[in-house]
């Protein structure tokens, strides 16, 4: 049996009720190891608000969702009446509902600026591969999560973009009929499918989204954060305490730090809400306040607008595009082939594999390698940290021509989302194409470009200016 600590003569009635429950949790220890003893850069800047507000957000989904199930029927004949219920006749169940539903964009909107730095800074490098891999897996949980609950208000684009999504993966060969029925639990998308999709996004998701937000933030504490200069601070410790030079605790220096965000975070946040909840029919789409009418299809069916660049790159996959994607295949065996240094029998296994690949291309049409592309858009994003072969971390200090092309990667993901929302078009159709091929060549390119151009060194501290 473990030794007790006693409290110390004279303690007050709260330090023995917190030695009381130090003796049988360590509420303490983790208070330490997690916050007043868990040693943060002292650089972090702006870009670093965005974790913390991910968390508040989650918070937010989470109790605004338990509110809103009080109240809603998971019923295709009832669910619609049931959303209408909660917005005229539930006090305050309009805020309640409207916070979950502009909480589903603001989740999206720091998550993407949260990788952005993430992927700026080099965070997904040695020795935060695992962090990085957690917080990829959340993202993608996050999609299914989002996805699941778009179907709950039981509108017209609720039952037509559930109708549309689930229909593509009966666009894979062999399995997809009965994979898509498994997905739908009916031939349509009916009841069945509702009831399916509210016990995903009120139980199963939610609890591995929380399980990967712990793991998340465990493996970070583990080997501590990156900073904008991309120096770990773990290196450089003072000799005596063995505390890193350049870190402060997380508390309570962080946390008064995030307030301010999260301060400038819930004054927009707010006004979105109260103001303009539809925004102007992004964050809430206008069909979404019909009833869902299975005879009735709208004249344009698109997802919501963080799904919208994935979307557009699945819209991109044309005959002609696999076409594109063979010649490309070709000709990446063909350089391997021939300016690569690989032995004789690596030389012929690249060949094979490529005639294998264009065999495969060939054999199933554009819309499965549509879903195909799709998928990978979001599953390229595990291998970056062995991707990215720069021999520093932050792009403060790699080549400058780095920063434009991280400029159009965004200006690209950007134009691809609003694509994705538009109705198809010849124009938006080669410009998705060219902008998915950019997409994929960032990526895939990336143990090439990474390493060249001239690269500026890198201090031996953190960076610091006071403010």
């Amino acid at each position: 049996m473990a030794e007790f600590k006693q409290a110390p003569a004279g303690a007050s009635v709260a330090e023995q009720a917190m030695t009381w429950v130090d003796n049988r949790f360590p509420a303490t220890k983790l208070y330490k190891e997690h916050m007043s003893e868990y040693y943060a850069p002292k650089a972090q800047n702006f870009w670093y608000f965005f974790g913390s507000l991910a968390l508040l957000v989650l918070v937010i989904q989470i109790v605004t969702g338990i509110f809103l199930v009080m109240h809603y029927k998971p019923d295709a004949a009832l669910a619609f009446a049931s959303v209408e219920y909660i917005m005229r006749d539930v006090p305050w169940g309009w805020l309640i509902r409207y916070m979950h539903s502009t909480g589903a964009s603001a989740f999206f909107i720091v998550v993407y600026l949260h990788m952005w730095r993430g992927l700026i800074y080099g965070s997904y490098q040695k020795p935060r591969e695992l962090i990085w891999i957690f917080g990829v897996a959340i993202f993608l949980c996050l999609m299914a999560e989002a996805f699941m609950g778009y179907l709950l208000p039981w509108g017209q684009m609720s039952f037509w973009g559930a109708q549309v999504i689930i229909n593509l993966f009966a666009a894979i060969p062999f399995i997809g009929p009965d994979l898509a029925l498994l997905i739908r639990g009916d031939y349509v998308v009916g009841d069945a499918t509702l009831n399916r999709f509210f016990a995903f996004h009120v139980i199963a998701v939610p609890l591995v989204l929380i399980g990967l937000v712990v793991a998340h933030i465990i493996a970070l504490h583990e080997v501590g954060s990156n900073n904008p200069d991309g120096i770990e601070i773990k290196e450089k410790k003072d000799p005596k305490t063995g505390i890193p030079l350049d870190g402060i605790p997380f508390h309570p220096y962080y946390t008064v730090h995030d307030l301010i965000g999260v301060g400038v975070f819930l004054f927009l946040f707010s006004a979105i809400v109260f103001f303009a909840p539809e925004m102007g029919g992004y964050f809430l789409e206008y069909n979404n306040f019909i009833p869902a009418d299975a005879l009735k299809t709208p004249a344009h069916i698109a997802p919501v607008w963080y799904f919208t660049p994935y979307y557009s790159m699945l819209r991109a996959v044309t005959d002609q595009m696999v076409y594109v994607f063979v010649g490309i295949v070709a000709i990446g065996a063909v350089l391997a082939v021939l300016r690569g240094r690989l032995s004789g029998v690596m030389k012929v296994g690249v060949l094979v594999a490529a005639i294998v690949v264009i065999a495969l291309l060939m054999a199933f049409d554009a819309k499965f390698w549509g879903v195909v592309v799709m998928g990978l858009a979001v599953m390229i994003l595990f291998p970056l940290p062995w991707l990215d072969k720069s021999p520093v971390k932050s792009i403060r200090y790699r080549p400058g021509w780095n920063k434009w092309l991280y400029g159009i990667f965004v200006v690209n993901f950007l134009v691809l989302g609003y694509l994705g929302i538009k109705p198809p078009s010849d124009i938006g159709t080669l410009v998705s194409q060219i902008g998915t091929l950019f997409y994929f060549g960032f990526f895939l390119l990336m143990p090439w470009w990474s390493r060249i151009g001239t690269f500026k060194p890198v201090p031996e501290r953190v960076t610091f200016h006071a403010h």
